[in-house]
């Protein structure tokens, strides 16, 4: 019996893929979960795992070959592969795979494997960020064992079966990669452990980070290091065990392109090298290295404003008919549809009614064209403890104000509990950021890519306005749109705000399609 290997999803807008290394060759024994195979994509690397444990047979997409989605790259021989045992726990092994959490179980000595769950989309590492429990300690079946946190969410991982954590293989701070094995458990419920092999199992992984051999780099990376004259030991390997990738090399050519700018300095990190330090300041200071989620975001703004041509319109909203209907209407609301009535689904609401009129606000670049997006997928920028997070409210243009004010409140719940999961914050088409629940009277809110435009709200203050010749005390709050140049005109993005600014002053607007 066979097993095929296909290519698995490769991301959001991804269809194909080049293939960089096999870790395997024909007629090599494999275990369930093992990495066979490094798939290149324009925009990540993605490790293939073995379905089933076997002996590999023939390989159909050799390195360098590019392969597209659900392609057929090699197959796999089930039950002949030494020690792989027979194939029905193969088979259920696989099972819990595709549920995220791999448990690995050899019966003969008692022990499961903790594997890290599917971390999502894209996804393929993550950082062990906390271990609740520690070596010795018994724990329950789907008793959280650690925390798990990426650069998008933090994921838990639970007790696959009840037992005593006998050893753990990644420690707080350690980096693993999806589907790789986190800790063993041995025993059961009653807390009886069998003296399992940890030293044997310790050595697997030990062996494999070894290497054993020479690193191989993937193929278009050995490529463009000859068609840029530079040698291994100028690139900066990001791969698995070190391995250059692509983007390595092309990282490496655009800093030697620059180098001649900076003069005869030597070669600046990123991050200018701190001043002089007393001792006694020193003492005072803490460090604490960033989170894997605070890095992401850093990074993504700082790609933001390299990337797009942002510019930042501003206006200002008189709140009083908003604030009068919301006070007519609270109690009510809340009594028939359970959640409270609150501003954002007016500002959705009046979003949605610009970005009709406006269509490039709410559409994207890709390469030389431009995507205009017939719907409205709205991103709702939430601040956690964690950092900030863009949930995404799909179809928001069709949704009534409950529906939205539902959808905000459960989104910004599970955003602070750290659960959202990846799907829920992709596909987004613009964004709403409201920084006057933190006091910001103003600010130039940073476009969220590959989005061209994001609506900043503001602190709602009384101020003097001069209505109809009188000076009279207004609720007013200022609006800033940040929106993409390069896609979105002047004209454009002054129009899109004035809309929502009337929308707001007369929500009977909204009503009337006006």
């Amino acid at each position: 019996m066979s097993t095929e290997v296909r290519v698995p999803t490769l991301g959001e807008s991804v269809t194909e893929a080049t293939v960089a290394t096999w870790f395997k060759k024909p007629g090599d024994p494999v275990a369930a979960d093992e990495m066979l195979c490094e798939l290149e994509t324009d925009k990540v690397t993605v490790e293939v795992p073995a379905p089933a444990a076997g002996t590999l047979g023939e390989i159909v997409a050799g390195e360098g070959e590019t392969v597209g989605v659900d392609a057929l790259l090699a197959t796999i021989s089930e039950g002949q592969a030494s020690g792989a045992g027979d194939s029905a726990p193969a088979k259920s092994q696989d099972s819990a795979a595709s549920k995220g959490d791999a448990p690995d179980s050899d019966g003969s000595k008692g022990t499961t494997d903790v594997m890290v769950p599917t971390l999502g989309e894209s996804v393929t590492e993550a950082t062990v960020s906390t271990w609740f429990k520690k070596v010795g300690d018994s724990v329950a079946q789907d008793e959280t064992l650690c925390e798990l946190e990426t650069d998008k969410v933090s994921v838990e991982v639970p007790a696959p079966t009840a037992g005593i954590l006998s050893e753990i293989l990644a420690g707080e701070g350690d980096t693993v990669q999806a589907g790789g094995k986190l800790a063993v458990l041995s025993g059961s419920a009653g807390g009886t452990t069998e003296p399992s092999s940890a030293s044997a199992a310790s050595a697997e992984p030990a062996q494999a980070a070894s290497g054993g051999g020479d690193i191989e780099d993937a193929p278009s990376a050995k490529k463009a290091m000859a068609e840029a004259g530079l040698s291994r030991d100028q690139v900066q390997g990001t791969g698995k065990d070190g391995r250059i990738m692509k983007e390595d090399v092309s990282k490496a050519v655009a800093a030697a392109s620059t180098a001649p700018a900076v003069s005869s300095a030597p070669a600046a990190p990123v991050q200018p090298p701190r001043g002089p330090v007393s001792a006694d300041d020193a003492a005072r200071e803490e460090r604490v290295r960033m989170t894997r989620l605070r890095q992401t975001i850093a990074r993504r703004l700082k790609d933001a404003q390299n990337t797009a041509a942002i510019l930042t319109t501003y206006n200002e909203v008189d709140m009083t008919e908003v604030m009068a209907l919301r006070n007519a209407y609270k109690d009510d609301f809340y009594k028939k549809h359970g959640v409270k009535l609150g501003f954002m689904s007016f500002f959705t609401k009046a979003c949605c009614h610009a970005l009709r009129e406006v269509p490039e606000v709410n559409a994207e670049i890709d390469g030389t064209d431009i995507v205009y997006k017939n719907f409205v997928h709205m991103g709702i920028a939430a601040g956690t403890p964690q950092g900030l997070v863009v949930p995404v409210i799909r179809d928001a243009d069709s949704m009534s104000f409950a529906e939205i004010e539902k959808a905000i409140a459960e989104k910004g719940a599970r955003a602070r509990d750290g659960k959202l999961s990846m799907a829920e914050m992709q596909g987004g088409t613009f964004t709403i950021s409201n920084g006057g629940v933190y006091g910001s009277l103003m600010s130039s809110p940073i476009l969220n890519p590959p989005q061209s435009g994001i609506l900043g709200m503001h602190k709602i203050q009384d101020r003097p306005m001069v209505v109809n010749g009188q000076i009279v005390a207004r609720p007013m709050m200022y609006l800033a749109l940040s929106y993409d140049h390069r896609i979105v005109d002047g004209k454009g993005a002054v129009t899109f705000l004035v809309r929502v600014k009337e929308a707001l002053e007369d929500p009977r607007r909204l009503l009337m399609d006006l």
